[in-house]
């Protein structure tokens, strides 16, 4: 799994241990592996991570991430999302992963309400793998630019993610819900699709953690959580809760 990120998606390895390795871009981490002879194969039924989305700055960086796919694995799929160009694929257990680079701001369609649209279209892989520029690591500037689960119940992750946390409803499709902060397309999406029914369990998604702007804000979304139904747990960093569907959620500002 730590050569697959590394190798193929193009993150550098930061720091390892017997159990886990930490990767990223430069100084930032972006993904944690953790890793136990024990644990069971995710169970069909439950949810959990759908896909994790590598935000990458360039269209050069996408055609350097397409000839990396092709070279050392297989592309599962790639789409015009009107506000992003984006390539997927799974990892080594299965996981999904979208790697991915937004248009600029300005050209994004927005709708009479003004909410952001996303569509799904073909995307003409040929320009990307034009754009290539030979590079073997993502560059500066790659984040996670968002999260994608398979939810149980799209009601349930709006309580929690729209009305507990905060985010903001961008665009609703059959049985998906994409929401944000700051009018971006989306940060979190939730789908039905495969018509999950129990909590996380067994291999893949652990936690996400969503890096907030400033204390004030974490404080905001603390007192909102303790009104809840939910239980705030203190952390070094910040603070963590368990969501719907036994999802944990780490917040620090």
């Amino acid at each position: 799994m730590t050569g697959f990120y590394r190798d193929v998606v193009g993150l550098s390895v930061l720091r390892t241990a017997d159990t886990t390795s930490v990767l990223g871009v430069d100084d930032t981490p972006l993904l944690v592996l953790e890793g136990t002879e024990d644990t069971l194969q995710r169970h069909r039924s439950a949810a959990g991570l759908y896909h994790n989305a590598f935000r990458v700055p360039s269209r050069a960086a996408l055609g350097d991430a397409l000839a990396r796919i092709r070279d050392q694995w297989q592309l599962g799929g790639a789409s015009d999302h009107w506000v992003s160009e984006a390539l997927y694929l799974t990892d080594p257990e299965g996981n999904g992963i979208e790697i991915y680079r937004d248009y600029p701001r300005e050209d994004w369609p927005i709708a009479d309400d003004g909410r952001v649209r996303i569509s799904t279209e073909p995307l003409d892989l040929a320009s990307i793998e034009a754009a290539a520029t030979g590079g073997s690591q993502a560059p500066s500037g790659t984040d996670v630019g968002h999260v994608h689960l398979e939810v149980s119940s799209l009601d349930a992750f709006r309580d929690f993610y729209v009305d507990t946390l905060g985010f903001e409803v961008q665009t609703t499709v059959p049985a998906a819900s994409f929401v944000s902060a700051g009018g971006y397309h989306h940060h979190i999406g939730a789908n039905t699709w495969n018509h999950r029914s129990k909590p996380v369990g067994g291999r893949g998604l652990s936690w996400f953690e969503v890096v907030l702007p400033g204390t004030e804000v974490l404080n905001v979304i603390r007192e909102r959580i303790s009104d809840s139904q939910y239980t705030v747990t203190a952390r070094d960093e910040g603070i963590a809760v368990t969501g719907p569907d036994e999802i944990e959620v780490r917040l620090r500002g």
